[in-house]
């Protein structure tokens, strides 16, 4: 009787150890529309973030940052023009 109640205990401590060792599910995937809503956010935000740090430099002078900020305009859009090609 007590080698059955250790023999029981013993199965029920491996099996909720196999229990606990089982993978969890896998997180759903992003639909396209989430994909390229998040592409688009991080876009915005590097291009917020570099259009501060030109315009807060402290050494480039007013026709420098006319240039950089074209020239950033324009990376800009072509990259908006990707992603809504993409959709």
């Amino acid at each position: 009787m007590k080698k059955l109640l250790i023999a029981a205990v013993f199965l029920v401590g491996l099996s909720f150890n196999a229990y606990g060792q089982q993978r969890p599910p896998a997180p759903p995937h992003p639909s396209k529309a989430q994909l390229t809503k998040s592409k688009a956010s991080e876009l915005d935000k590097r291009y917020r973030a570099e259009k501060r740090l030109i315009m807060n430099h402290p050494v480039a002078t007013k026709k420098m940052k006319n240039e950089q900020l074209r020239a950033l305009n324009l990376r800009y859009q072509n990259e908006k023009k990707l992603l809504r090609a993409a959709r």
